[in-house]
Formats: C-alpha cells, structure tokens, sequence
C-alpha cells in the first residue's frame, strides 16, 4: 500500500519578512498533491513560538492560523525525525519525511533552521547550512562573487561599532569611491528590507543607521544605472537555470513596499533582451549558484547597464518568495513547469541531497 509522506511546511518566524513567509506557505499549501503527501502546515510566531495548525490555507495568510495552533517543537533527536505535538501534559511524536523551511531573513534562511534539520536528519528543501548562512550575508556573498570572477557593482562595508566611532571618515571613503548615488543595504537582510537610496551624505547619514538597525554589518554599493533581472535556479549537482524576468518597480528602486504594496511594480516574464545576455545571465547564476554550494533552489538577481549593457550580479536569495507576484514559481511556469510539479521537483531534490549527505 502507497504511503504518503509526510511534508512539514514551516512557515513565519522572527524575522521582518515574517508576512511574506506567511504568504509564501499559503502558495505553497494549496499547490502541493495532497494525493502524494500529507501535509503538515507548521507556523512560527514572531515571539519564536511553534504551532501545528490544521485549517484552512487562507488564515495563514491572514495571520487568523495562530487562533487555532497546537503546540510543537522539532526533536534534534536524529532516531526520531518527528515534530512533537504538545497537548496539555501528553507528548506525540510525528514523524515527517521532509521539511520545507518557507522562511525568509534571519533564523530561517541563514542555515539556523538547517542546522537544527540537519541535527534531526530530516531532507529540507533548499540550500543547506554554509550555502544559506554566506548567501544570507551580502558581504560574504559578494566575496565570493570576487573570488569567482563574477561581475558585481563596486563595494564598501563597515560594521555598525566602527560606524559608532566614526561615521564621518567611512562616509568619506564611501564619497571618494562609490560617489552618489549609491545604495545602502543591512548585510543580512531579504525582501529590501532595510535598504535605502542615497544622493547625498545627509541622505547616507540617515541610510546607515536605517540599515544598522537590522543588522551589525552594512554595505553600501555604487548604483547601476538601468534595469534589473531575474534568473530562477533549481537542482543540485547539475542545476537548471531558467528563463529571465524583469522587474519594472513602480518606486525608484525596488524596495519591500514598491514589492509587495505597490500595484503598480510589475514583472515582465520572458524579459525582453537580446540572447547573449539571456545567456550569459544564466551563466551566471549557474556559476554563483555552485560557488556558494548550493542545493534545491536560488533566485539570481541582475542588473543590466544603461548604454553599455553590462551585466552586474546583484545577490542570491536561497529561499525565494513563492506569494502570487514572485518572479521565481512564475519562471518555472513560463518554461512549462507547473507550481504543483515544482512542488514535486522541490521535494525530491531534497530527498536526494538527503541521500547522498547520508549515504
């Protein structure tokens, strides 16, 4: 007899993207076969507590899931592989197959929650510990990007003590190197959260310390001048890169609120450029995609030039958005994989990533 397996959706958590993880799970809950698995929705509050929940798809959209949450933790226990469901003074275990940690930003998609999966050797979808924890750090990523030879914008970075004592002298270095405008990032960071635009140093002032509220590291990067890319990556040793969208921000750049609050942002699926930079795009992702160890999935940002059309890697995100208006399940739809099949292809590469770490 055919026995489901049993598929844990993590979603929520701490971090400011805790509203976009909800969103994403919801997309994920209604597409995965519930004739190939049983599918266990497990949510994280902000507060850091764990809840199974049972209900409908659409409150966890809206928040209305945590009314109807039992309580749970995952056991690092490795012979047991299994959530623990905690009614009144009594224990279940359950045990899960696999787990899709839909989390986005800090304890979540920087290999925190890996690490605890890898503990209780439960496969998880998505990038393991080293590929999550540098791909979540811009500046680790972008050292690595240079390691590698891959084209990026021009750098610097400082840590919110150094900023404490001078702010003055890296804003001079940040003058004489980068010039304005220039973009202002938390290191560790998703969804633009954190990010601003500066024209000049009353507007880098005010920048670095947005960004130091969200993380000790700060980046600052020259600005590009002209359009901005999309590449979805999927596999493990051999990775699929897909087709490439753009990104029309109805703001002036694209920050958290012209992503997910603006009608007006859009995207454009297939991009409309010439091949070779389709092709090298791809290449690209492919090869930052490999160069940070990844596994599973990663959504590759770009920017292309104005006039001269050269192209610049922007970041890696691990663990991509998957609500109704991310770029990274509508490219694997454009090249004729259906959100339900991805899904699918999700689960069995970390089933097979699982294999060959355990084997």
């Amino acid at each position: 007899m055919y026995r489901k397996k049993t598929v844990a959706v993590i979603f929520g958590g701490q971090s400011s993207e805790h509203e976009v993880s909800r969103n994403s799970a919801t997309m994920m809950l209604r597409e995965l076969d519930k004739e190939k698995y049983q599918v266990l929705p497990v949510g994280i509050t902000k507060k850091g507590e764990w809840l199974i929940y049972n209900g409908p798809a659409d409150h966890v959209a809206t928040g209305e899931w945590e009314k109807y949450g039992t309580p749970a933790c995952l056991s690092p226990d490795a012979s047991k592989k299994a959530l623990l469901k905690i009614v009144n003074s009594s224990v279940k275990e359950i045990p899960v197959d696999v787990a899709i940690p839909v989390l986005h930003g800090a304890w979540g998609e920087d290999g925190t929650i890996q690490g605890l999966l890898e503990l209780a050797q439960i496969p998880y979808v998505g990038c393991g510990v080293l590929s999550s924890a540098v791909s979540m750090d811009k500046v680790y990523t972008k050292m690595i990007a240079k390691q590698s030879r891959i084209p990026q914008a021009p750098y610097l970075w400082t840590e919110k003590h150094e900023l404490n004592k001078n702010a003055d002298r890296f804003m001079n270095q940040v003058e004489k190197k980068l010039g304005y405008p220039c973009f202002v990032k938390p290191s560790n960071a998703g969804s633009s959260v954190g990010i601003s635009k500066a024209k000049n140093r009353a507007q880098l002032k005010d920048a670095l310390a947005l960004a130091a509220q969200y993380d000790k590291k700060i980046i600052v990067e020259q600005a590009i001048e002209g359009r901005e890319f999309e590449c979805a990556v999927l596999g493990n040793d051999e990775p699929q890169t897909s087709g490439v969208g753009e990104v029309l921000a109805a703001a002036e750049f694209y920050d958290y609120d012209a992503k997910y609050n603006n009608s007006d942002s859009r995207t454009v699926i297939p991009a409309d450029i010439p091949e070779d930079k389709l092709r090298e795009m791809q290449r690209i992702a492919a090869r930052i995609f490999r160069a940070v160890d990844g596994s599973g999935l990663a959504r590759v940002d770009f920017f292309m030039e104005k006039d001269t059309d050269k192209i610049y890697f922007n970041e890696l995100n691990t663990m991509p958005g998957f609500t109704t208006i991310s770029m990274y399940p509508m490219l694997w739809e454009e090249a004729g994989i259906s959100k339900t099949e991805l899904m699918d292809r999700l689960i069995e590469l970390a089933l097979a990533r699982d294999t060959g770490i355990r084997g």
